[in-house]
């Protein structure tokens, strides 16, 4: 009633509102729009800040460079995954005074910090994203999700998610179930109900850790009843400042592992729960075929 109203008012006669009229209007409003649409600001990244160096990858994978004000002081580590990607980067400390002075919109967090700093970055308005500790893959992809989403990237996490299925998929069965033990130079183990019993278990290999989770492994253990085939991990060297007198480093455990390694996985593909444990599976699978 009101537009009628208003056209008579303005001197409109509908009839004289011809259909031809009509059908000349509507593609002329439609490319109005389109430019209206077209010239609307894009919405900015929010600002993202990493406090440790699972975090920085994350942050690295999912967010536009400009939108970074800060990384952890180990992104560029020879562990870090995408270490390759830092470039100039800040590198900043885990403190409350850095990530106010870096003024955050969102901050990602693996173990970096402590509760104390994401309750309080929680209190000054800055949106604290925690990195699950993943045992498998599935909580990897809830991880990606919800990165992604605080970061305004859901396309982005997508294309992780689809990356990492994509390795899964190819390494599927690979090891036909062959028993194997996993092994980091520090002389542990990983069961059942971690994620690199995940990579085994996509890679089609059965696991021969006895207990769940971490565990350490006897060196006697090792040399009376040697596994059939390991799978190393963090021999690579990545780690060797903290383990210079580790049980890798033992001559004995190297005689036991020499001619039994299906691979070895690198520190950086394993330090993170990740998409890129998918990049274990694909290791292992390769080795197996």
């Amino acid at each position: 009633m009101y537009h009628e109203a208003l056209n008579r008012s303005a001197g409109f006669q509908p009839a004289l509102f011809s259909h031809a009229a009509r059908a000349g209007w509507r593609p002329a409003l439609r490319t109005s729009l389109a430019i209206c649409l077209l010239a609307a600001p894009a919405v900015a990244a929010p600002r993202v800040y990493s406090l440790d160096q699972c975090a920085d990858q994350y942050v690295l994978a999912l967010s536009p460079r400009a939108a970074i004000v800060g990384l952890s002081r180990r992104a560029a580590n020879r562990d870090a995954y995408l270490a390759a990607q830092v470039g100039d980067l800040p590198r900043r400390r885990a403190t409350t005074e850095a990530v106010l002075g870096a003024r955050p919109d969102v901050v990602v967090r693996y173990w970096g910090g402590d509760d104390r700093l994401a309750a309080d970055l929680g209190r000054r308005g800055i949106r604290v994203v925690k990195i699950a500790d993943a045992t498998d893959f599935a909580g990897v992809r809830n991880n990606i999700v919800r990165v992604a989403a605080a970061l305004g990237r859901p396309a982005a996490g997508a294309g992780l998610i689809g990356r990492m299925d994509g390795q899964l998929a190819a390494a599927g069965g690979a090891g036909r179930g062959a028993r194997a033990l996993y092994l980091t130079t520090g002389g542990y183990t990983a069961g059942p109900g971690t994620l690199v019993d995940a990579m085994m278990s996509a890679a089609g290999l059965s696991n021969l850790a006895a207990g769940r989770g971490f565990h350490p492994v006897r060196l006697e253990s090792l040399v009376l009843r040697p596994p059939s085939a390991m799978v190393l991990g963090f021999f690579d060297g990545a780690l060797d400042g903290f383990q210079r007198w580790s049980v890798g480093r033992h001559q004995v455990l190297r005689r036991v592992a020499d001619g039994r390694t299906l691979v070895s996985l690198p520190g950086a593909i394993l330090g993170c729960p990740a998409w890129f444990a998918a990049d274990g599976a694909a290791r292992i699978a390769r080795a197996v075929r």
